[in-house]
């Protein structure tokens, strides 16, 4: 039989590891053919390697997002490679130091700035003017925590966040009409290392514990949302531009909780996930 995203040419950008390589794996298990970005190629090259194992047309070619010089290359690349371009995925980011703004190394904080803001743009952009003059394609940015308000002591990724979201609702609305869907895609709490291996400022990584516990209850691991991402690339979501899609609704959340709880009743309480947390020195002193 054939798959949702037969034929499709598919770029996933961040997607050696992680959830980037998830969906990569979904794309491909759906008949897409796929092409991947990383920073390094080694890293592309043994992504690009384990997807071909598992049966999928895959190759990559390593990128930085926050140079639009290379991600238009990344563009050209697919486009000779397969033929042709249909999905965009911006997967790409990464998150500061946990900890308050001024106390984060200033070249931390630019970080995020440059992959998750600047490097959704690049991508943004790069799609929309392969899948403009074609009137067809599916432009996916990922959203995270704080898209919709202010996250103290995570200022850097969830203020990035909040400019994803508006950034590709403007996107939406500005392209409305031209045969290509536009979609903002939240993959909720995905058990990776993005999520188990942190930075904290010394003196604020205590206040990670809770993490445990959060996605104890509300984690998936990244085949969940990346099956997700599949369906939103899929003709499933044809002329919906503008759909926003989230993996963590209060419906599953509320089910969760009360499968936990039946979980605490029968002592049998789910594993907790490991956090590995790097401490860094503050740029100033004080509370």
């Amino acid at each position: 039989m054939k798959g949702i995203l037969e034929n499709k040419v598919a770029v996933i950008t961040g997607g050696s590891r992680g959830l980037g390589y998830a969906i990569a794996e979904a794309y491909g298990r759906e008949g897409a053919r796929v092409v991947i970005a990383s920073r390094t190629q080694k890293a592309v090259d043994k992504a690009v390697r384990n997807l071909r194992e598992s049966g999928a047309q895959a190759d990559g070619l390593a990128c930085d997002v926050s140079d639009l010089r290379q991600v238009e290359a990344l563009a050209e690349f697919a486009v000779q490679k397969y033929g042709g371009l249909d999905i965009w995925v911006n997967n790409a980011g990464i998150s500061a130091a946990y900890g308050p703004t001024a106390h984060i190394p200033s070249e931390n904080f630019q970080g995020v700035t440059d992959t998750n803001i600047t490097g959704t743009y690049n991508g943004s952009v790069t799609a929309l003017r392969y899948f403009i003059p074609q009137k067809s394609g599916k432009l996916i940015n990922l959203l995270g925590r704080g898209d919709k308000g202010a996250i103290p002591l995570q200022n850097a990724y969830s203020s990035s966040k909040v400019w994803v979201r508006n950034f590709t609702r403007a996107l939406a609305k500005e392209y409305k009409g031209s045969g290509v869907d536009v979609f903002a895609f939240n993959p909720g709490l995905v058990r990776t290392d993005m999520l188990s291996k942190l930075e904290a400022v010394s003196g604020y990584e205590k206040r990670l514990s809770p993490l445990r516990y959060v996605t104890m209850l509300w984690g998936n691991d990244a085949d969940v949302p990346a099956e997700k991402a599949a369906w939103l690339a899929s003709s499933s979501t044809d002329g919906k531009n503008g759909l926003q899609v989230t993996v963590l609704t209060t419906h599953f959340m509320i089910s969760r909780l009360v499968k936990q709880a039946f979980r605490w009743l029968t002592q049998k309480p789910g594993e907790m996930m490991d956090l590995n947390i790097t401490t860094i020195e503050p740029e100033i002193s004080g509370d």
